[in-house]
Formats: C-alpha cells, sequence, structure tokens
C-alpha cells in the first residue's frame, strides 16, 4: 500500500512545481536592445542596460534602467521601486508606482495623477553619476596601486651596501 502513495505524492508535486513555473511571471533583461510592456501584458523584473523602457502594462516587481529612459504610460502599473541611473524618468496619466522611485542624472517628468507609493528622490546633473560610479573606481584603483607598490617594496629585500 506505501508504493503507490509514494507515487501519487511524486505526482502531486511534479504537477505543484509546473503549475508555479507556468503561472511565474516572465523577467525582463536587455543589454542595448529597447523594452517595450504593452497594455495587456504582465512581467516580473525589468532591468535594461544602454536601452530605454516603455511600459503600458503591469510589472509586477523592480524595474532597474542604466544609460537610458523610462516611460510609464496611462494606466502603467509597477508593483515594486523604479531606479533610473544616467536617463530621465516619464510617469504619465494615471500610473502607479507601488515603491520608490529614483534618477540619478536624469529628470523626472510626472503628471499630477501619476502615484508613486513610495518616495520620489532625483539627483538631477552629471555629477552624481560621478560620484556613484566613477569616484568609486578611482578609489579602488588607488587601493590596488598601493598594495602593489607595497608587494614590490617587501620582495625587493633589504638594500646591499655600495662597495668601492
Amino acid at each position: 500500500m506505501g508504493f503507490p502513495s509514494r507515487r501519487f505524492s511524486i505526482g502531486l508535486l511534479f504537477v505543484a512545481l509546473l503549475s508555479t513555473a507556468a503561472f511565474a511571471d516572465r523577467d525582463l533583461t536587455q543589454f542595448g536592445h529597447d523594452i517595450s510592456v504593452g497594455p495587456d501584458e504582465q512581467v516580473g523584473e525589468v532591468v535594461c542596460f544602454g536601452c530605454n523602457v516603455r511600459i503600458r502594462g503591469h510589472v509586477t516587481s523592480d524595474v532597474t534602467i542604466f544609460g537610458g529612459r523610462m516611460v510609464l504610460e496611462e494606466n502603467g502599473e509597477i508593483g515594486g521601486d523604479v531606479a533610473v541611473f544616467g536617463g530621465d524618468l516619464r510617469l504619465g496619466r494615471g500610473t502607479q508606482v507601488g515603491g520608490d522611485a529614483a534618477i540619478f542624472g536624469g529628470h523626472i517628468q510626472r503628471d499630477p495623477t501619476a502615484i508613486v507609493g513610495g518616495d520620489v528622490a532625483n539627483f538631477a546633473g552629471t555629477y552624481w553619476l560621478f560620484l556613484i560610479f566613477v569616484l568609486p573606481l578611482i578609489v579602488f584603483g588607488a587601493v590596488v596601486a598601493l598594495v602593489i607598490w607595497l608587494i614590490r617594496r617587501l620582495l625587493r629585500g633589504p638594500a646591499l651596501p655600495a662597495t668601492a
């Protein structure tokens, strides 16, 4: 009697795994190709490097953009946060962002009817990009140069006296 119940349990587990995969939202990640979410589409997380994002449907999670702009069109929804680095954000009429909206090195254009559930932070100007990306790279390069200099100095050994 134990054998059929084990087979039933395995089958039930298999069906449960398939059903969760079928209803899971797909995530979108692009490098250099624009992303568009249609009015009848629902996706999970959206990540874009060097491209633009246009949302007319529903994003259940976060939207992150590096080097591009984002347009949330009429009645579009984002369930999580929006972060735009080096680009602009436009929130159209009747749009909703469930979390925070942060723009670094760009501007925000927001319709009065657009709803943002969390905080809105706009760090306009290119100096923010310098502080966020370039300055840490300079500090990292200086630390690496210091470590290399110290290793070379320790490996050189003591200086020998000059003989005449």
